[in-house]
């Protein structure tokens, strides 16, 4: 009984730990992706490869690998990436077996050599940054947020959501349409009162074949240290309601609070005090329950989103100093706003879905775990129990 206790917690400890560990992760960001099990695989199944043994090690690897699967499916409602699923098993298994070659004084260049080989995978997995791109489309933005400078200050400093731009386009500050280009993509985000020219202006240039996003909030929420009054603040209200009216949109106030939002194709945004779209003409389509509009307006494209917040990075990444880092981030915005500027868009990640989806999924991987470790004893126990009552043959040549 204690021998078979034993054989439970070898099995059944590694696969605990290294699920844990990998859910501190998980509960970081959001993300639920395979990889983050890695570094935890490597550690934990190559110390369990040096205390149980080889084959212990190798079960409890598939388990553990197995859980982590189970888990990442029921959390995030969708099946994970074949290839990081691959990768974590990979990772798992070499570990436990260079842990247990250790062991073996004649085996320990080999096992340095598996163990290598196991971190290089590693390493050499999914970084998930955000390189600049070979081909930059320009991009103009007119806005009165702080994505530019320091709010009440001069300093030019990028805010994260720029920065990731900028690894996809040509971005420039503007603050008038003359200062728009040929060719560009221009971007209205909460943009200060402009003139009525200045709406004539804006509705030509779209008609004429340009591609622009309009980030339009009916109750901007975004955090200022500058009194209410004060010019220097984002107007709280969109200024752009009578050019949307003549593209036949209508952006109504909804007071919702902080909302996790899924999109139909699964992608993840967060967004605040957010209004509705609604058309009121022809050449404009709702999606999203009214978040984003499409309209096709003369010769070019006009998409429309009822939220600026959205672009705070306290919305979307967990730690400003690394917004090209997307392990980061906490929800796909960057990537949505490439989408809704026309660029090709991007790899869905997994994402969990909320707090009573990730309690039935961790009880479940651990109900597998557990599950796996009662069959790994069984199996384990059985040889003894069964060939212990067989005669063994003797070795030919050496009978009578």
């Amino acid at each position: 009984m204690i021998a078979a206790a034993r054989l439970f917690l070898m099995l059944f400890v590694p696969m605990l730990a290294v699920l844990l560990a990998g859910l501190f992760l998980v509960m970081r960001t959001g993300q639920v992706d395979p990889w983050l099990w890695g570094a935890p695989a490597f550690v934990f199944l190559a110390g369990a490869g040096i205390f149980a043994g080889r084959d212990v090690a190798l079960a409890s690897a598939v388990g553990a690998v197995l859980c982590v699967l189970l888990f990442c499916f029921l959390a995030a409602g969708r099946l994970p990436m074949g290839g990081a699923a691959l990768g974590l098993l990979a990772i798992s298994l070499l570990s436990g077996l260079g842990g247990a070659m250790l062991c073996v004084s004649a085996l320990r260049g080999a096992a340095g050599m598996v163990l290598g080989c196991a971190a290089l995978l590693l390493w050499l997995g999914p970084r998930d940054r955000v390189d600049v791109s070979a081909v930059r489309p320009s991009l103009a933005v007119m806005t009165a947020l702080p994505l530019f400078w320091e709010e009440g200050g001069m300093a030019r400093v990028d805010a994260p959501i720029i920065a990731v731009l900028r690894a996809r386009f040509d971005v420039r500050a503007v603050d008038t349409l003359a200062d728009v280009r040929a060719g560009d993509r221009l971007m209205l985000a909460q943009p200060r009162d402009p003139e009525p020219a200045g709406l004539v202006a804006i509705d030509a240039w779209v008609r004429a074949g340009g591609h622009v996003l309009v980030l339009a909030d009916s109750r901007l929420v975004w955090p200022s240290r500058l009194p209410m009054g004060d010019r220097r603040r984002a107007p709280s209200v969109t200024a752009l309601g009578p050019l949307l009216v003549h593209w036949g949109v209508e952006l109504e106030s909804v007071d919702e609070g902080e909302v996790r939002r899924f999109l139909r194709d699964g992608r993840l945004v967060t967004t605040v005090a957010t209004g509705r779209l609604r058309a009121v003409g022809a050449g404009c389509r709702a999606m999203e329950d009214g978040l984003v509009m499409r309209c096709a307006v003369g010769r070019g494209v006009a998409v429309i989103v009822a939220d600026a917040d959205l672009l705070d990075d306290r919305l979307w990444l967990a730690d400003p100093a690394r917004p090209l880092e997307a392990r980061n981030w906490v929800a796909d915005t960057p990537d949505l706003m490439a989408q809704w500027l026309g660029l090709p868009m991007q790899a869905g990640r997994r994402w969990l879905r909320n707090g009573v989806v990730l309690r039935d999924a961790v009880c479940w991987a651990l109900l597998a775990g557990i599950g796996w470790a009662v069959m790994g004893m069984a199996i384990g126990r059985a040889p003894k129990q069964v060939f212990g009552r067989l005669p063994i043959p003797e070795p030919p040549g050496q009978s009578g």
